[in-house]
């Protein structure tokens, strides 16, 4: 199978380490292709952002499609261009806020999200709303750190994501961490030992590579969107 992983923000710099993440995850007859945008923001931490997005991943998610990709996985926490792009294909397309906040959900009473920006936690809290697991979500928290510096150096926010990791469980009942940027990918299990190492045997989603798989999954059983809940759009010039 061939799996197509769309970073959704432009390209002037060293591959993200998170996103070298996902080849090795991968099983062995998965080929994955990462690809990124021609145009939109560097990152995306705003409404804004991912707006801007939004345009780009549809245009990826078809080219992806006519390549002769299997399967397409957004790697963005708030899911930019998501339903634009089910309606756009009829491979599957996966957003990892929508899998992994369910997923979270079937395996806890209450999950909490750690982010990289408190002002994305009105987004979160949205996304929880329309993705149906309002009484799921503990809360969300912010490790205050942006997701360029994050991407530069990824063992600087492993201790800022514990700290946050237990006051969640604490403080919010969070029985489950649920990361909330992809720009995480590949953290999970160093955060799970150290709360284990504190007493607090709580499981850690790192939503990129749960996403990979449940791709894996949906190729594997012929899974995709509906198009009677993603028709195709109707054949219109665009005018710019």
């Amino acid at each position: 199978m061939k799996i197509t992983v769309i970073a959704p923000v432009t390209f002037d710099r060293d591959t993200p380490a998170s996103v070298n993440e996902f080849a090795p995850m991968a099983r062995s007859d998965n080929e994955v292709e990462v690809v990124f945008l021609e145009a939109g923001p560097l990152s995306i931490e705003s409404q804004y952002d991912e707006c801007a997005a939004a345009p780009g991943v549809v245009r990826c998610a078809a080219t992806a499609e006519s390549q002769g990709a299997d399967a397409v996985i957004i790697s963005c926490m708030l899911d930019p261009g998501l339903a634009a792009a089910r309606e756009r294909v009829k491979i599957p397309v996966l957003g990892p806020a929508q899998v992994s906040m369910h997923v979270a959900a079937l395996l806890c009473h209450q999950f909490s999200i750690v982010t990289v920006l408190e002002r994305l936690r009105p987004i979160f809290m949205d996304r929880a709303k329309v993705y149906g697991v309002t009484d799921q979500l503990a809360s969300v928290r912010a490790i205050e750190m942006p997701v360029l510096e994050l991407e530069h150096d990824q063992e600087q926010a492993i201790d800022p994501l514990v700290e946050e990791a237990i006051r969640a469980i604490e403080d919010d009942g969070a029985e489950i961490i649920l990361f909330g940027c992809t720009g995480m990918t590949g953290l999970a299990q160093a955060v799970a030992s150290q709360l284990q190492a504190q007493g607090y045997d709580v499981p850690v989603i790192d939503p990129g590579i749960l996403t990979l798989k449940m791709a894996e999954l949906f190729v594997d059983l012929g899974l995709s969107q509906s198009k009677l809940s993603f028709p195709y759009p109707p054949e219109k010039s665009i005018l710019g």
